[in-house]
This record gives C-alpha cells, structure tokens and sequence, in this order.
C-alpha cells in the first residue's frame, strides 16, 4: 500500500544480478518516494541525505523535469517521518522484494577485469551499493547516456580502462559533459586523483554527486560550467568528452593541456573530420573504437606516449598501434 498525497512515479525495470539470501530477511522494508523539481532537490538535499544515511536516490527520466527521489527504510516510524517532513508517499514492500526484483532484467557491464557497472532501478541502489567492493559502481537507471549501455559510454570507459590499467595511482582526470559522473567515478576507481567533472546542466550535476555517495566514492569535484570557456593551460593527464562530434572540433584548441584525450559522442561520418582537427590541435590519434554509427578515438598529445610517471603508457604495450 501507499501512503500519502501522490501517486508513485513510472518505475524502472532495469535490476542487476541475483539478491543474496541474507538481504531477503527483513521483516519490514518501506520505499519513500517523492517528485520534485531542482529547486526543492538542492534546497532539502542534506537533510534527505542525513535521514538516509548518504544513501538517497536521484534519478532523471527523458523528456521529463522533475526528478524522483528515493530511500529505503527498515522503519514505519522512519517513514512516515520522511513524508512528514518532505512529503511524497511510502510502500511496504512485499518480505521477498530484493528477489523478485533480481529475477526481472539485469544490466551489467564489464568494463575489462577492472570494473563492473550495474544500471538498476532506483528502488534496489541504496541496498545493492552497500554491498559491492571498490570494483564496482552503480548507477540508477534514468538515461541510456551514462549508465554505461550507450555506446559512446561504453567505449570511452574501456578506453580509460585500457589506458590506466598499470598507471601508478594519483593522475589527474577532467571528465567534459559528466552527466551522470560515470567516467569521472570510474577513474577514481582506476585510481585517479584530481578528478574536476564538468558540466552545463545543473540536473546532471546533482544527480552525479548523488551518485558519487551511493558508491562511497570521494575526491571527485562537480562542477557547473561551460566547456567554451575552459582553461586550456592547466595540465591534465587525462580528458574525456562524451560530447558531439561539431562540438569537439570547436573546443579541441581548449584542450592543448591534456595529455591524453579519449572522445565519443562521435558518429562515424565525422571521423575524418575529428582526426584532422586533432592534427591541426597537435595531438594524434592513437586507436579508434567502433560500436553502430558510433565511434570514440583515443588520442594523444603529439610525442607524448608516456604515462605520468614516465613510464610507457600500457597501450597496445605503450606503442601506437595503426588507427584504422
């Protein structure tokens, strides 16, 4: 049953893996919800945060403005205080939810032997993230874009992957068009340091950092910009852009201080295009990824195929493979 002022919002059936027996246990589980526009999100965040225990859920859906909110309560008591002090409705779950939940479609991809990444519905993140280690990450099922299903995602993540896989653990990322931070959380795993992620939606950035404490992951900066107006002389060892492909060739120039640059969101009639304003930016291209229409290329700035700490960067060995 619900209990409160409005209906429950569209649901997403996308789940991950099969429940241990030990989550299936719980007497009572109760599932808080509630839509709300931006404003209302920033301004009653860290208090939603602090009922939750760092574990609310936001999620977007296409085409719609206002974003769903979830927590996960083992008490009645605790629940109707949330509805209470924010409003929305609460649902006892049925005592078998996790199972039922586990056997309907699941989404996982593996990104190499390094990472694992779940897309699931908001109603099993804040359970399923308490239990996975440092090489996996969840991410709520709202946007084909940055859960890692998308194509251009999925490739630039395989590429940072690859790229890092036995760099020493400190390098700096600047992750362009973040949107759900899933590159940017990915490379702190890989062990990144200075992590900045940027991004002109402020949705996008509140949605990422929620994401960043449901995978207990720190150090990673969101931040609203606007790429146009980057700071081009700082040094980055590496830049992702899960952009579009007009819009990379505009703002190459602005990216002269990265060292490596991994780009998607790039159709394959454009590669040409993107190949020789890499050139004409100096940087060169090093490995194109092919997934439908779309590509991501791996490139590096020109004489430039070491890792941080000088050493060969561990792709393709360190040596440029021929970019077909």
């Amino acid at each position: 049953m619900f209990l409160g002022k409005s209906g429950p919002p569209e649901h997403s059936q996308a789940m991950v893996g099969r429940a241990p027996a030990s989550w299936i246990t719980f007497s009572s589980v109760y599932l808080w919800r509630r839509t709300a526009e931006l404003h209302w999100v920033k301004e009653h965040e860290d208090r939603l945060q602090a009922h939750a225990n760092g574990q609310l859920v936001i999620v977007r859906r296409p085409g719609r403005k206002r974003l769903e909110l979830e927590i996960i309560r083992r008490s009645r008591r605790d629940s109707i205080t949330l509805v209470t002090k924010f409003g929305g409705r609460i649902k006892l779950l049925p005592r078998n939810w996790l199972e039922r939940f586990a056997r309907t479609d699941s989404k996982s991809i593996s990104v190499g032997k390094r990472l694992v990444v779940s897309s699931l519905g908001g109603t099993l993140v804040s359970r399923l993230s308490r239990h996975e280690g440092p090489s996996h990450i969840v991410i709520p099922a709202s946007l084909a874009f940055g859960t890692g299903e998308h194509a251009t995602t999925g490739m630039s993540l395989r590429f940072l992957a690859e790229l890092t896989r036995r760099w020493k653990p400190g390098w700096s990322l600047l992750d362009l068009g973040t949107g759900t931070g899933i590159l940017a959380l990915a490379a702190k795993r890989f062990g990144a340091g200075r992590v900045t992620a940027i991004d002109n939606d402020p949705v996008a950035i509140s949605v990422a950092k929620s994401n960043a404490r449901l995978n207990k992951i720190r150090g990673a900066s969101f931040q609203l910009g606007d790429v146009h107006k980057l700071n081009s002389a700082q040094e980055i060892d590496v830049i992702t852009a899960n952009l579009y492909g007009d819009l990379l060739i505009e703002i190459l120039p602005k990216l002269e201080g990265g060292r490596w640059l991994i780009l998607s969101g790039i159709l394959r009639s454009q590669k040409d295009d993107l190949v020789r304003a890499l050139q004409r930016s100096h940087f060169d291209p090093v490995s194109v990824k092919r997934r439908g229409k779309w590509i991501a290329i791996l490139a590096s700035r020109t004489g430039t195929l070491q890792a941080p700490d000088n050493k060969a960067a561990n792709f393709c060995g360190g040596h440029r493979p021929p970019l077909q």
